[in-house]
């Protein structure tokens, strides 16, 4: 991702555009064999110290970067950018490095969803207490936790495969987007704009959208990283999930901690959840960049404002490279996480018979009893465990239930005991949870241009490894 979002990858890819642009002029005459073979040659040859010493003068980056390349193609580069302006080049490879940025971001995703696929399986039947609103509900299973986690990354992993294959760039306009300069250029030749523009776009995987500016709308930064917000989102409630389970009072969970790790500088025994910390650390600053982005594509003025241009240099590679950070870190710490199932008993033991009240009350109702009066005799019960607990007692509402004579008279105490363990009360939880992490299993793969050398043909070789 770094590579991706590298100087030189960008200066690289500007070249292969204005090349491809060469190359698709030619077949209108345009541009003839000697000036295309002269810039192929110089294609990859970026040199950014000459185009900083350029731009120092002339501002403009694409226009240093322009210059370096006619100066090495001295045949083929008078004909560079011809009919062009500086966002035909600028917003297509912008479109191009986040389309495989968000490929990129599924095929990690996937690495973390088949990570949670064997946690899932391996916790499938555990049996633990759920809390809503913080406070003890119902026994669920671990395995099914998790399931709940790795969902909400389902739904990412589809989403952005879909917003990759999805997203549109600016295609070939010209200064407005009325392709006024393409189509006076071509006048006269074999070639239609719309033949010249298709042609250059399929360079990169590509296709452009109907309507627009000087640029493409700016929306689309919008929707991208509003997406990728999305599942930093996901990734940061499952980090927060984390840090809660470890914390003290719980003690259920806890991220992966090496023998050497230090927790802190003053307090030898902590063992602090960091990487849950910089999960949610980070999605913060990519949940910023959606604000950011919106207000580019709300005062971006008619045809087109420069006030955008700045963010954009670091919003949309700092979200990328966030995110890419992030979902390395759910899929270490979800692969590494320490459970401890003795605090795991221990907190369904204390909780878990407040649980079997729902499933006792259905079964004394089914027999015969009043729910009303039921349901009150179980509050008042509940309320005199809640004041033992307060006092580190044994939780004692099962044996208060069963000698409380109005459940006597519909449930046995056999029954009543099966009735209020909570292992038995976790509905489908555990089958759902192998289901699920079975789906995991058979999801389709990124999608297929999730390689550099796929996107632009060539260069594969600009991030070593994809």
């Amino acid at each position: 991702m770094r590579a991706l979002f590298s100087e030189e990858t960008k200066r690289r890819m500007w070249r292969r555009m204005w090349l491809a642009l060469a190359q698709a002029q030619s077949k209108a005459g345009l541009v003839s064999e000697a000036e295309l073979a002269d810039l192929r040659r110089y294609v990859d040859a970026v040199d950014i110290a000459a185009a900083d010493a350029i731009e120092k003068e002339i501002h403009h980056d694409l226009m240093a970067e322009l210059r370096v390349y006619a100066g090495q193609a001295t045949v083929g580069g008078r004909k560079l950018h011809l009919g062009a302006t500086s966002m035909d080049i600028e917003d297509n490879v912008d479109t191009a490095r986040m389309r495989l940025a968000l490929s990129m971001l599924c095929a990690g995703v996937r690495e973390a969803l088949d990570a949670f696929a064997v946690k899932i399986d391996q916790f499938a039947d555990l049996t633990c207490m759920a809390y809503t609103h913080l406070q003890a509900a119902e026994p669920t299973t671990l395995g099914y936790r998790m399931s709940m986690w790795a969902h909400d990354l389902y739904f990412d992993y589809e989403n952005l495969k879909c917003l990759a294959a999805w997203l549109p760039s600016k295609g070939l306009r010209g200064a407005v987007g009325t392709a006024a300069s393409f189509e006076r250029l071509l006048e006269g030749t074999a070639v239609t704009h719309e033949q010249l523009e298709r042609e250059v776009l399929e360079a990169f995987g590509l296709r452009a959208v109907m309507i627009t500016g000087q640029t493409y709308p700016r929306r689309l930064d919008y929707v991208v990283v509003a997406n990728v917000a999305a599942l930093a989102a996901s990734c940061s409630k499952f980090a927060f999930d984390v840090r809660v389970l470890a914390s003290s009072p719980f003690g259920e969970l806890g991220e992966p901690f090496g023998s050497k790790q230090v927790g802190s500088s003053a307090m030898p025994f902590k063992r602090n959840p960091i990487m849950c910390e910089r999960i949610c650390s980070l999605a913060r600053i990519i949940a910023a960049n959606v604000d950011v982005m919106w207000h580019n594509a709300a005062d971006n003025l008619l045809e087109r404002t420069l006030d955008d241009s700045a963010n954009r240099r670091s919003a949309i590679a700092e979200t990328f490279l966030t995110a890419d950070e992030i979902v390395s870190l759910v899929r270490k710490v979800i692969a590494g996480l320490r459970v401890d199932q003795t605090r795991i008993r221990a907190n369904l033991e204390k909780f878990g018979p407040f649980a079997g009240t729902e499933a006792l009350l259905m079964e004394a109702v089914k027999k015969g009893g009043d729910r009303q009066a039921l349901h009150e005799r179980l509050r008042e019960a509940c309320m005199r465990a809640w004041d033992a607990l307060e006092k580190t007692e044994k939780n004692p509402l099962e044996e208060m239930l069963a000698r409380d004579p109005e459940f006597a008279k519909h449930v046995g105490a056999d029954e009543l005991k099966r009735l209020m363990d909570a292992t038995r009360h976790t509905g489908f939880a555990a089958s759902k949870a192998r289901e699920f992490a079975a789906k995991v299993r058979t999801l389709e793969k990124a999608p297929a241009d999730a390689t550099l050398g796929n996107v632009v043909p060539g260069l594969g070789n600009v991030v070593p490894g994809l």
